[in-house]
């Protein structure tokens, strides 16, 4: 722990070893890395492309506004962008060889971008960038009570904080971790996961079944999540020992030390990510009581409100 300020100091300017020479790369080279993978590129331009139509479409039928809102149209956007940050620029090759930066990484995917595209309502434009013709029997397709009823049982509170908890866990295995490290088509697995699952989450709590009222329910989650996940950020950071034997060689090519990068990992799940937990379960405790109190001037209307008598 003592030398995680010097790791910190040496992640603009570090040296490479190879070949008993040292090459210097500093941060302006570094920020050449943008990997511009053909897969991540078409997703994102696919994605961002239709969710416009649909906007579009949506908003010319409609109203602006209608339907998705302004601001949820922007919360979507930053999603995109973080997608792009967190997959196409120099911290995806940067993640190769950090643990920190890769822990980085999967913290964008799951408590930045997942939230902020489930926020977007992209089910609503994926619906309306279809051709007019195939919104009704797509829409009633989905409406269908099998595929409600499978839905509902995948978006349960209690399934997706499972589902994510397992994800986030399990993929700590050291065997599972290094093989994604070693193998793309498991590294993208990996990546899906974490994405998925944690976007089955945010959905449960910020568009679930128990819609508004449910928000109660959000922050006993909420608060779980985060407590398991800085329980593995705490193991992380006071191990002795580097989980990750192939992060271990690759940093002593870089002139890093591999148990600091490794504990600098685990502080990044542990407190920059709490407070993002905890911000987002103050966010929903706020909207919680918002809504009880709506709920209560609503029947304190009703019931101050006079009765007609039938004479």
């Amino acid at each position: 722990m003592r030398r995680l300020p010097c790791l910190l100091l040496a992640l603009p300017s570090v040296a490479w070893a190879h070949g008993g020479e040292t090459h210097h790369l500093n941060a302006h080279d570094v920020l050449r890395w943008w990997t511009w993978d053909p897969l991540v590129m078409g997703m994102l331009a696919v994605s961002g492309v239709l969710y416009v139509r649909g906007l579009r479409a949506l908003w010319r039928h409609a109203a602006p506004g209608k339907g998705v809102r302004g601001w949820e149209a922007g919360m979507f956007a930053l999603g995109w962008l973080t997608l792009g940050v967190a997959l196409l620029s120099p911290l995806d090759r940067l993640s190769d060889i950090l643990f920190s930066a890769h822990m980085t990484q999967h913290e964008l995917l799951m408590l930045v971008a997942a939230p902020l595209l489930v926020l977007g309502r992209p089910h609503v434009t994926a619906l309306w960038a279809l051709p007019e013709a195939s919104r009704a029997p797509v829409a009633q397709a989905f409406q269908g009570p099998r595929t409600r009823a499978v839905w509902r049982g995948v978006t349960g509170p209690f399934v997706v904080l499972v589902l994510h908890a397992v994800a986030r866990w399990v993929w700590h295995v050291p065997a599972l971790f290094e093989a994604a490290l070693e193998n793309d088509a498991v590294h993208a697995v990996q990546h899906l996961c974490f994405f998925g699952t944690a976007a089955l989450f945010w959905w449960a709590l910020l568009r679930g079944r128990y819609g508004k009222a449910g928000y109660g329910v959000g922050v006993l989650f909420v608060f779980a999540t985060a407590a398991h996940t800085s329980i593995l950020g705490a193991l992380l950071t006071f191990a002795r020992s580097v989980w990750y034997p192939l992060y271990a060689r690759r940093a002593v090519e870089w002139g890093l030390g591999a148990l600091e990068d490794q504990q600098l990992a685990g502080l990044i799940m542990w407190v920059p990510s709490g407070a993002l937990f905890l911000a987002m379960g103050l966010a929903l405790f706020a909207a919680w009581l918002g809504e009880s109190e709506r709920r209560a001037d609503i029947a304190t209307g009703e019931s101050a409100a006079p009765r007609e008598t039938v004479p």
